[in-house]
């Protein structure tokens, strides 16, 4: 008869999930430790450090030092298949991926966690700096994703596209600490990563370049740099019209600030040239390489069928500061379905469409073909594939991929 529940623990080789392994021990868990490896592919990594070696050296020492069972898998085809082709196809569709998000959601709390059941786990857990909260609705439990007490270090973003499936088998066994805290305990563990430096890089690919990994496969192909004036009239339609409530607003309105404007060649003059629009994503100012313009110049839109970077001057140009934004219908996910919309419905939550972000007011409204996202503040860098996050207070609502 198993009498203390069991946890396997993604043990990455880094501080925060030994301290992670650690602490549910101490709960009266029985613990595995488990390894993903989830990339080795030399070829791309652009780099003699073999980043995945040492960690998973580091992770077994941990796993050896607590005293517990350890072992490695191999997702790597799993990951290629479902992050990196997905990366490779974005960028290729002149979107923006989030890696991060889709590995918690496709590789860590599904693959992993179906491996870890295997093990005859109830439960999986992640050094993630987040919360797990639990209530009854309706006489079922129902699953809450809060924010991680580190304000500095809040992850709940990373997660905003887990289920409640997923959430029901996860633990969070760092989220309510602060990271000192964590190194403190490593420390006083005498573990092996107390003072290892936080990993950077792709979700487990390691010490890589983006570029320098985008032209594995999307080969450089050269293009106009356009300037787009800020006085065009179609920035006059985007403002946000003053006095009406933006559930009132009529579609034509609600389509003109939340969807993504597409510029013409003739719209602006031609600055310099670039090695391929796939390389780039609205909202950026590096790797532009274009001098003598005054005021910074901002990735406006990427067309990457024409092979045309639009880009805009300054940073309050029209074209980069947007009120609004708009997801398709399947591409909305609700972490807390009881409180979903229906079309007609809308609502007032805080939102944020990258990680680390300060959270903004913002008020969705819901129609038959998808999700309107209306900011009280303009945002900088709405770009097509990244995740917009909804939160009441510090918890995760729900989350969708931005068109």
């Amino acid at each position: 008869m198993k009498t203390k529940p069991r946890v396997v623990v993604g043990l990455s080789g880094g501080v925060d999930s030994s301290v992670a392994a650690k602490l549910l021990i101490d709960q009266g868990y029985e613990v595995i430790g488990m390894f993903m490896k989830n990339w080795h592919d030399e070829s791309v990594t652009i780099s003699n450090e073999c980043p995945w070696m040492e960690d998973s050296t580091d992770a077994m020492l941990v796993a050896e030092k607590l005293g517990i069972p350890f072992q490695a898998i191999d997702l790597s085809e799993e990951y290629r298949e479902r992050i990196v082709d997905y990366m490779f196809s974005e960028y290729e569709a002149g979107r923006t991926p989030n890696p991060d998000i889709l590995c918690n959601r496709e590789i860590k709390f599904d693959i992993f966690l179906k491996a870890a059941q295997k093990l005859k786990a109830d439960f999986v857990a992640t050094g993630h700096y987040c919360q797990k909260g639990e209530i009854e609705v309706d006489g079922k439990p129902v699953y809450q994703l809060i924010a991680g007490a580190d304000p500095n270090k809040d992850q709940s973003y990373f997660l905003c596209q887990l289920s409640q499936e997923q959430l029901a088998k996860a633990l969070f066994p760092i989220g309510h600490l602060q990271k000192p805290q964590v190194r403190e305990i490593a420390k006083e563990a005498d573990l092996i990563t107390a003072e290892k430096k936080d990993s950077q890089g792709l979700c487990f690919i390691g010490k890589v370049r983006l570029p320098d990994f985008l032209q594995q496969q999307l080969k450089p192909k050269k293009g106009k740099i356009i300037q787009i004036p800020e006085n065009l009239p179609v920035f006059d339609q985007v403002k946000v019209p003053a006095g009406i409530q933006s559930q009132d607003w009529d579609q034509e309105t609600l389509d003109a600030v939340c969807l993504p404007i597409h510029y013409q060649p003739d719209q602006g003059k031609v600055l310099g040239e670039h090695n391929g629009a796939h390389y780039f994503t609205v909202g950026q100012r590096k790797g532009l390489q274009v001098g003598g313009t005054g005021k910074p110049l901002f990735v406006i839109e990427t067309n990457t069928q024409q092979n045309v970077i639009y880009t805009g001057l300054g940073e309050d140009h029209p074209g980069l500061n947007r009120f609004g934004l708009f997801v398709k219908r399947d591409q909305i996910h609700w972490i807390r379905e009881d409180l979903a919309l229906n079309p007609g419905e809308s609502a007032e939550y805080e939102a944020r469409i990258r990680y680390r972000q300060a959270l903004s007011k913002a008020t969705l409204v819901m129609r038959d073909n998808g999700l309107y996202v209306l900011f009280e503040n303009a945002q900088k860098g709405i770009a097509s594939g990244q995740f917009v996050a909804w939160y009441q207070g510090e918890e995760c609502i729900g989350s969708g991929t931005i068109f």
